[in-house]
């Protein structure tokens, strides 16, 4: 392991206990410094995009759900009639420019997260640094798009919004701390303002603030050839997986969270946790090993490399939104254009 994947994890283990440790407390000078910066780069004056812009996003480090809210939110707006496109800064991509995701893209290229929207929802996708300016590019190459959706922009304070959805899991705030004593991008509100939802990826609600909660689900599994070459029909019920020797595995935020679903589905797994992001430059299971599930985040770094004889299993998650969140920014923003 490097040196910055055990200094992450020494900060994880302290971010996410429930009191503050020494070393979060060690850390607190550094956070009065993150603060006065947050504060500083609030006070920039909102641009508009050519249409309404939704935000989702996290106040904490690290997912929470937000891709599959992304995913989620886009097709609750085709539903209700709009045709929404989605822009993200693409974390992990090669360079800051500003650029569309095309379906065949590299996660070098476009970004893991950015790659699977775009593969998933069958919307435009652009990413860039600069938020404005791929919003404005995304229009002027889409004109038919209506309504953006922004990809973990709540703290990108130059792109003005008309709805935000901040999504917690079931880790909550943590220790309550701002980086780098703890989790936190920006100071937890005592209340939500005008525009402002919570989602919460978790049974229940983590956090004092109100909001509604997801439904989470899996899909079925399917062979990594077929979900990389969209086959979404060609997926086995994770139930005749059952009592077979398999390996899963997660570079996402919170792996327990895909573990544990996957073991409530009645499989048998040996759980391999992997960074956030993780770049699988090697395979990371053993030779021999005979079935590995995976996420459609890992997924999109692992189609098309040669498993070793492995055969590889994609398990998505689907949430459903609750109508009342839905309804709550439909009216927050304008009715879609007549076609």
């Amino acid at each position: 392991m490097s040196l910055a994947a055990r200094l992450e994890a020494l900060l994880l283990r302290h971010w996410w206990r429930p009191r503050r440790t020494a070393l979060a407390a060690t850390l607190a000078p550094l956070e009065s410094l993150y603060a006065g910066v947050s504060r500083r780069a609030a006070e920039v004056q909102p641009q508009r995009a050519p249409v309404p812009v939704v935000v989702v996003g996290n106040l904490i480090v690290g997912g929470a759900g937000k891709t599959p809210t992304v995913i989620a939110l886009v097709r609750a707006l085709q539903a209700a009639g709009y045709t929404p496109g989605v822009i993200s800064r693409g974390f992990g991509r090669d360079g800051d420019g500003v650029h569309d995701v095309r379906p065949d893209a590299s996660p070098a290229d476009a970004g893991d997260e950015p790659l699977l929207i775009r593969r998933r929802a069958g919307v435009p996708v652009w990413v860039g640094r600069d938020r404005v300016a791929a919003a404005r590019a995304l229009c002027a190459t889409h004109p038919e798009v209506d309504v953006l959706v922004s990809d973990d922009g709540l703290q990108h304070r130059r792109l003005a919004r008309d709805a935000e959805i901040v999504v917690f899991d079931e880790r909550g705030i943590g220790n309550g701390r701002l980086l780098p004593a703890g989790p936190l991008r920006e100071p937890m509100p005592a209340t939500l303002s005008r525009g402002r939802f919570v989602l919460y990826n978790a049974p229940a609600p983590t956090t004092p603030l109100p909001g509604v909660c997801a439904t989470r689900t899996l899909g079925d599994a399917l062979a990594l050839e077929d979900w990389a070459a969209g086959r979404r029909g060609e997926g086995v019920a994770l139930a005749t997986l059952r009592g077979r020797r398999l390996l899963a595995l997660a570079g996402i935020a919170s792996p327990e969270r895909f573990f544990s679903m996957l073991e409530a589905a009645g499989l048998e797994i040996e759980r391999l946790p992997l960074p956030d992001h993780h770049d699988f430059a090697a395979l990371p299971w053993p030779a021999g090993t005979p079935e590995v599930l995976v996420t459609e985040k890992d997924a999109v770094k692992l189609a098309g490399r040669n498993a070793g004889g492995t055969r590889v299993w994609v398990v998505g998650l689907d949430f459903a939104l609750p109508d009342s969140l839905v309804q709550d920014v439909l009216r927050l923003i304008a009715p879609p254009r007549t076609r």
